[in-house]
């Protein structure tokens, strides 16, 4: 009995620190990471009915934990419809999502990717890095933990 209480516990009550996910918009989502200060800003793209992005998730999530006390801040954009905020939150409480994590609002992507990143054929997952008011990373495809690591250890001096 008691076991079946924890398990209904854990699915009704909320991940304990998992922000609501926001809409924003592409000028919002540059305004907050193209800044020019010395905070290494990654930005991960991914969509909850992709199975790579999922896969990956729990290396930016480890990444943001291991890199807590440095100027690194890791950030989630879904591209899921954003009629799909619901959802989102949803797959982020359940996977205890700490980092800020919203769902883009830009309408049609043949129109703003390329505003993000003129590589960026529009596959996800895609991660862009941004430091000092300047992209410094960009990759379409997935990490793995010691790749993503490394990274941002290489990018954050």
């Amino acid at each position: 009995m008691f076991l079946l209480y924890t398990l209904l516990l854990s699915f009704l009550s909320p991940a304990a620190n998992t922000p609501p996910v926001q809409e924003i918009t592409l000028e919002q989502l540059q305004a907050n990471t193209i800044q020019n200060n010395d905070t290494l800003y990654v930005v991960n793209f991914w969509a909850t009915w992709c199975k790579p992005c999922v896969a990956e998730m729990p290396y930016f999530q480890e990444a943001a934990a291991q890199f807590a006390n440095q100027k690194v801040k890791v950030v989630f954009v879904s591209l899921n419809y954003p009629r799909e905020i619901a959802v989102i939150d949803r797959f982020a409480k359940q996977h205890k999502i700490t980092q800020e994590c919203y769902v883009l609002y830009a309408g049609n992507p043949n129109v703003w990717i390329d505003k993000i990143e003129k590589e960026w054929g529009g596959s996800i997952p895609a991660t862009i890095m941004y430091k000092g008011g300047k992209k410094v990373f960009f990759r379409e495809g997935e990490f793995t933990q010691t790749e993503l690591d490394s990274i941002i250890q290489t990018k954050n001096k």
